[in-house]
């Protein structure tokens, strides 16, 4: 018998409620997720236990999705991983993700079948790669 292997997504959200909103409902979608309340303790996370995708809140205490995110894009064993950049900041979100090298952000609140179709699709990129088709 075939083992279904869970993709792990790490979200790392400052706010409890949506980090554990985020968290019930991505187990419930059938990922293994894992969470971090800050951008220094998502980068241990990062390092001990390499997600499939990478869920940043823009606005945190300590150091912000913007920054982890610039350092995920530099180091060559977490580059590959999809980034999502999340924030309430409707104005500088697209601006800024784009200058921390994350294509795909959502603003708040977002609908979650908007956030589910995102990661589908990009773990599904990142599984075929250039060989994917939308």
């Amino acid at each position: 018998m075939c083992k279904v292997i869970q993709m792990k997504i790490l979200i790392v959200d400052d706010e409890p409620f949506l980090l554990k909103t985020l968290s019930v409902r991505l187990s419930h979608w059938g990922y293994h997720v894992l969470d971090a309340p800050d951008g220094l303790k998502g980068l241990e996370v990062l390092n001990q236990q390499l997600p499939d995708l990478l869920i940043l809140d823009k606005e945190m205490p300590k150091m912000n999705g913007d920054e982890v995110a610039k350092i995920v894009r530099r180091d060559l064993r977490l580059r590959h991983i999809p980034i999502i950049l999340i924030s309430a900041d409707t104005e500088n979100l697209a601006i800024s993700a784009k200058a921390c090298g994350v294509p795909a952000y959502l603003t708040k609140p977002f609908e979650p079948e908007e956030l589910r179709t995102m990661i589908k699709t990009l773990l599904r990129h990142e599984t075929y790669g250039d060989d994917f088709q939308r």
